[in-house]
């Protein structure tokens, strides 16, 4: 008795009605007259909506007292020890840098500077370049507060450093030398509308800030900062000066309420006879970094959103595997891959539409909040729905609600059970994000960096400068990766996801 041969049904369609395009069409209609979807979507906007708006509402400045701006706009901070004369005209300013170190108890911190600088004046926040030593981070140049760059990597402590600043018109230029007579060149920069008149001079500083240290037992603050003690020697000035001698001023002036006596204490400065300089001075001439972000601020109802998503991305593929439709798909469609592809195109469509929606107006909504709580210019600039960083944090939360849906779709192929795919992707994404609260802080950045949780970095609006150190903590909405290499990890995860389910669904029946 011979076995009949079955023959495999073939759409009578013509295929280019029985494509793709006709795959997509089948879906949508899939997800739209499953009426609970839509509702479910619908909920997801509301709760996003409302949650942004409510979590600014909590939020309430009372103001930090008086603020400085840098010749952008930005925050700065702008306090160090200035030796200085005026300089009319062209001109340039030569030093060596003997030594750097702490001038009290504590461990020089990794960013203090002593060095030479061209400033527009003696007004906290206005146009500067300087060249500087540093004891962690060899020779710097650094300019308008935002902008850096390394010269050498050698360290001060190690071997005298010869430094110089050129100005020609607006134009200002650093070179280093080991040993005075062969020179490199580190940058040329501009500062518009420089004066024609500038002091220059000699500068030391060091940053002050808290060291945060967090154990499962609880978190810790110790201050860093204090004093710093810069020598130098060999200091010259080349071109025209008004005044003979050398003027000493402290740059925004002691902190008379600082967490140390060392903040209520004026700098120093000593000249030998052998024309030795010694500078002594607290601060730093660098972008302020505490403020809070005014941007991932605007976004707490993301968290709530991904929630919806999950199950969104989930349902749309157990709910035919539960009901036994699933085999009705592949039996019309037999390439499989094709119906995995058009599911997630359909998924990812309507939840990265519905959460760019979501975020836009929770965004505009928790701004007027925030605005209306006390968070207003110039400290905290009105930000535009249609410029960066609002607008990538804004593509980037709907993106990222949109990539969990895509994740947990392809993990409910794989494990075909609703239950356990919203477990490991919750798993995934939300759970790294409490942990991160609770554990030391150097598990918690690691778990911020190697799992989906990575992708709320999207959110982060306040830059991050190399020059600055800064503890990067997970309740301040700081995340250790860069806002699109942290959407990337999610992005990965999401692909993995989908070649696991292709691989499974290839292998195995319906």
């Amino acid at each position: 008795m011979t076995t009949p041969t079955l023959t495999p049904y073939r759409s009578r369609l013509h295929p280019a009605r029985a494509g793709f395009g006709r795959l997509l069409h089948a879906e949508w209609t899939k997800f739209r007259t499953v009426r609970a979807w839509p509702v479910v979507l619908g909920v997801a906007v509301v709760a996003v909506v409302l949650i942004c708006r409510l979590g600014a509402s909590g939020s309430s400045t009372s103001g930090g007292g008086p603020q400085t701006f840098g010749p952008g706009g930005e925050r700065v901070v702008d306090l160090f020890r200035f030796a200085h004369r005026p300089l009319t005209g062209d001109g340039s300013i030569t030093v060596r840098v003997t030594g750097l170190k702490s001038a009290d108890s504590r461990s020089i911190e990794p960013w203090a500077k002593a060095g030479i600088i061209v400033k527009q004046n003696l007004q906290e926040g206005s146009a500067y370049a300087a060249v500087m030593a540093t004891p962690a981070h060899g020779i710097r140049m650094q300019w308008n507060f935002t902008h850096d760059t390394a010269g050498s990597a050698s360290d001060v402590a190690t071997a005298p450093h010869w430094l110089r600043l050129t100005r020609r018109g607006e134009h200002l230029t650093g070179y280093e030398s080991a040993d005075g007579r062969t020179w490199s060149k580190i940058k040329d920069v501009r500062l518009p509308g420089l004066p024609r008149t500038v002091q220059v001079g000699l500068l030391a500083g060091t940053p002050a800030h808290n060291n945060v240290h967090r154990a499962f037992g609880g978190t810790s603050e110790t201050y860093g900062g204090g004093l710093v003690t810069g020598t130098y020697d060999h200091l010259a000035l080349k071109g025209t000066s008004t005044a003979t001698a050398w003027k000493s001023t402290d740059v925004g002036g002691p902190v008379p309420n600082g967490p140390t006596p060392q903040d209520a204490q004026p700098g120093r400065t000593n000249v030998s006879p052998s024309g030795t300089y010694t500078l002594t001075g607290r601060g730093d001439i660098a972008p302020a970094e505490d403020g809070p972000d005014m941007v991932q601020m605007s976004f707490q109802g993301v968290f709530v959103g991904i929630l919806f998503m999950v199950a969104l991305g989930t349902l749309f593929v157990t709910g035919e595997y539960k009901r036994g439709l699933i085999r009705t798909t592949f039996t019309a469609t037999p390439a499989r891959l094709k119906v995995l592809a058009a599911k997630t195109t359909v998924i990812a469509a309507v939840t990265f539409a519905a959460g760019l929606l979501a975020t836009a107006v929770g965004f505009s909504l928790a701004q007027s909040v925030l605005r209306h709580n006390g968070f207003t210019p110039p400290e905290f600039p009105d930000l535009s729905l249609l410029q960066n960083p609002a607008l990538r944090a804004v593509v980037g939360s709907a993106a990222l609600l949109s990539l969990v849906a895509v994740l947990a779709l392809g993990v409910a192929a794989v494990l075909r059970n609703s239950a356990g795919t919203i477990a490991v992707v919750v798993a995934l994404v939300i759970l790294p994000q409490i942990l991160s609260f609770a554990f030391p802080l150097p598990a918690a950045q690691w778990l911020l960096r190697v799992t989906p949780a990575a992708a709320f970095a999207i959110q982060q609006g306040v830059t991050r400068y190399p020059q600055v150190d800064h503890n990067c903590l997970p309740e301040s909405g700081c995340y250790p990766l860069s806002p699109w290499h942290g959407f990337a990890v999610l992005a990965a995860y999401a692909v993995a996801a989908l070649l696991l389910a292709a691989w499974r669904l290839r292998r195995r029946d319906a």
